[in-house]
């Protein structure tokens, strides 16, 4: 798999664990604050596990196509991405018309992050 693939695949499964860490909880009315805070401490964890390897595999300085605001970029995109059908599918929350809006114009900034070259690698 080409590294800049493999960098996509990481960073989408890490946010769609991160995304269940910050908004699952939602769901249970009866859970303590203590509970939320926990049980999303335990899902971040393995977003953790995925994020750090992405950045690593996919950053300029380790021999991956991307920048670090690159990464950045990709990473909002996908938290878009994936919220959207988050909220739908699991909070049963329609997006309105007003945060459709609002992701393009998020998604045009990723567009643009995205145009151009790599940085040169860091020196060690």
């Amino acid at each position: 798999m080409p590294t800049w693939l493999t960098t996509i695949v990481l960073l989408t499964c890490s946010n769609i664990f991160m995304t269940f860490a910050w908004y699952y909880h939602l769901k249970f009315k009866t859970w303590s604050m203590l509970v939320a805070i926990l049980a999303s401490w335990g899902i971040a964890f393995f977003e953790y596990v995925l994020q750090v390897p992405a950045n690593r595999i996919g950053h300029v300085s380790h021999g991956g196509p991307f920048t670090a605001p690159q990464l950045k970029i990709i990473q909002e995109g996908l938290t878009l991405t994936i919220f959207a059908g988050f909220s739908l599918l699991v909070l049963g929350e329609r997006l309105r018309w007003t945060d459709w809006a609002a992701f393009a114009l998020i998604m045009a900034g990723v567009t643009v992050g995205m145009l151009g070259k790599g940085s040169t690698p860091v020196p060690p």
